[in-house]
């Protein structure tokens, strides 16, 4: 129970420098550094930083899916659990502002590295398309719903880029109020569902 308990903290510990630093500019120092263990102890767990990546990359799958899980059970109908989904840049606008988003910065910095793990990475987007995917189908618009996620998956993303480049808060706020309304449009123009 002790390892599992020493490697949970090793991942979350990576996951956050990750983010912070960037994967390329994190070593196994800073994240030994962080748990406070020994790199001995360090090595028991993970034999190379591509090893941590892997298991960055599917803790982070888990928790998506566990949040999306729960968008499910609180939103009512398919515009409430896709309002779910925009208002990730207000829960996490702290974070976004500094680091920008973290599935965004991840896929873009192994991309640059060209990084085996890349593809791993955008199953973080594509966790995301196919859950919006199904919403908008939900919602009434199966003919175009990948399109519409894709549409707010880019619109979400530059939102973040943005926020994080220049920092303006009001910004955010109306590109929140903005998504809102075109989901409420996209339910209005949605074709008439029989029951």
């Amino acid at each position: 129970m002790r390892d599992a308990t020493t490697r949970d903290r090793i991942v979350e510990a990576a996951d956050d420098l990750f983010y912070r630093r960037g994967f390329d500019h994190t070593s196994f120092a800073d994240i030994a550094g962080v748990v406070r263990i020994s790199r001995g102890n360090f090595y028991y767990h993970f034999k190379t930083k591509d090893e941590i990546l892997d298991a960055v990359i599917d803790a982070r799958l888990a928790e998506r899916r566990t949040m999306l899980a729960r968008w499910e059970v609180a939103g009512e109908t398919p515009a409430a659990r896709i309002r779910c989904f925009i208002d990730i840049l207000i829960v996490n606008q702290a974070k976004i502002e500094r680091y920008g988003c973290p599935i965004g910065t991840l896929s873009t910095e192994l991309a640059k590295l060209n990084h085996a793990a890349q593809g791993e990475a955008n199953s973080l987007f594509t966790l995301f398309r196919t859950w919006l995917r199904r919403q908008f189908a939900l919602l009434g618009r199966e003919g175009d719903a990948d399109d519409l996620a894709m549409h707010l998956l880019v619109r979400s993303q530059g939102v973040a880029t943005l926020f994080n480049a220049f920092r303006d808060e009001a910004f955010v706020k109306r590109e929140v109020d903005a998504m809102y309304a075109w989901v409420d449009a996209c339910a209005r123009d949605a074709a008439p569902t029989t029951h």
